[in-house]
């Protein structure tokens, strides 16, 4: 594998090229370098994000080499703006700095360039993929910093999900986020795309896919206050470190709903996303009459993308596991809903 490091001093090469070789060949570049790369090469970026300078300089450079498919950015442990401003930049995938070899070497043993060659470049990162997860780095960003979040992009990103969905189906979009996209975003993009495709199949307006679309981008904003510790363990969550997570929906409520032009019912869903019929849900423990049809549409959505997902405690579950586990979820969501949402879970 070829190993594109780009840096801002050699003190940030040395462990990579330590780690990597004689494995992958590393390559180390400069910012400032006219570099040539390949879109199926593999990019490592670690330079000072909490620097304007370096974050305009590492814009300008991924603009100059256009497309490569995978770019891993290094980040202080902990540190979720810095998180955030890596995604912003276009990051498939962080590691942690200081630098653990086991991290790096499996985050490298995941890409999807070990095939043979066959003398065509991998694709590069969908646009409308790119396009959407820069938003949702965004609107995190936004919400760390105490800034409003513009609904504008959102709505963006919500149209290119819904424009790729019904183009080139579910399948292709949930293969396209777990190649290029890891961790919460990851989390976030599926929801959103699985959400879309339920809309779709039940032929709800163009209006209402919209509505629900918007509130699946929108759904887990809140995560960006949690700190990385819990949202990064690599083990099931104590439950000190869980009902600090289930604080979500509540902070992107809060977050959202002063949001000019946010429609009631989007941000019901985003409160309320994890309430069950039930009643053994949350923030409000709602039960089956006070929850709505959007919440139970992106509940189904949310829990689903979940379970399809990796997760450092275990390996993504198949399409049918994933919707079983739905169907034996008895009165927590409704049953006439899984049972429409079973072609979008076993949809080729």
């Amino acid at each position: 594998m070829l190993i594109h490091v780009v840096a801002d001093k050699p003190s940030r090469i040395r462990p990579i090229r330590e780690i990597a070789e004689p494995k992958h060949r590393v390559i180390p570049i400069w910012p400032e370098d006219n570099a040539k790369l390949e879109p199926d090469d593999v990019l490592i970026i670690d330079v000072d994000l909490r620097q304007a300078a370096s974050i305009d300089q590492i814009r300008e450079f991924l603009r100059k080499i256009g497309q490569v498919r995978h770019k891993i950015f290094v980040v202080d442990k902990g540190a979720h703006s810095l998180l955030v401003q890596a995604h912003a930049l276009g990051a498939t995938a962080t590691v942690h700095r200081p630098l653990e070899a086991h991290n790096l070497l499996h985050k490298l043993s995941l890409l999807d360039v070990s095939a043979p060659r066959t003398g065509r470049h991998a694709a590069p990162t969908p646009p409308g993929l790119a396009n959407s997860a820069a938003v949702f780095a965004s609107m995190f960003a936004a919400l760390l910093d105490g800034r409003p979040i513009v609904l504008s992009d959102a709505k963006q990103a919500t149209d290119h999900i819904i424009d790729s969905v019904s183009q080139n189906g579910l399948s292709s979009w949930l293969d396209d986020v777990r190649k290029y996209h890891e961790g919460t975003f990851q989390h976030c993009l599926l929801v959103s795309g699985v959400a879309v495709s339920f809309a779709l199949k039940l032929d709800f307006s163009v209006a209402d896919v919209h509505r629900l679309g918007l509130a699946a981008t929108l759904h887990d904003v809140g995560k960006a206050s949690i700190p990385l510790a819990i949202l990064d363990k690599p083990d099931r969550l104590d439950a000190a470190e869980e009902k600090i997570m289930r604080q979500h929906p509540t902070i992107g409520y809060d977050a959202l709903k002063t949001v000019d032009g946010l429609e009631a019912e989007v941000l019901d869903a985003i409160r309320h996303h994890h309430e069950f019929l039930d009643g053994s849900g949350y923030p409000d423990a709602l039960t089956a009459p006070a929850i709505s049809d959007i919440v139970r549409l992106l509940t189904i959505a949310d829990i689903y993308a979940a379970l399809i997902e990796s997760r450092p405690y275990r390996p993504p579950m198949s399409r049918q596991k994933a919707y079983d586990v739905l169907g034996d979820m008895g009165g927590k969501v409704e049953r006439a809903l899984v049972r429409a949402f079973r072609p979008v879970a076993l949809s080729a």
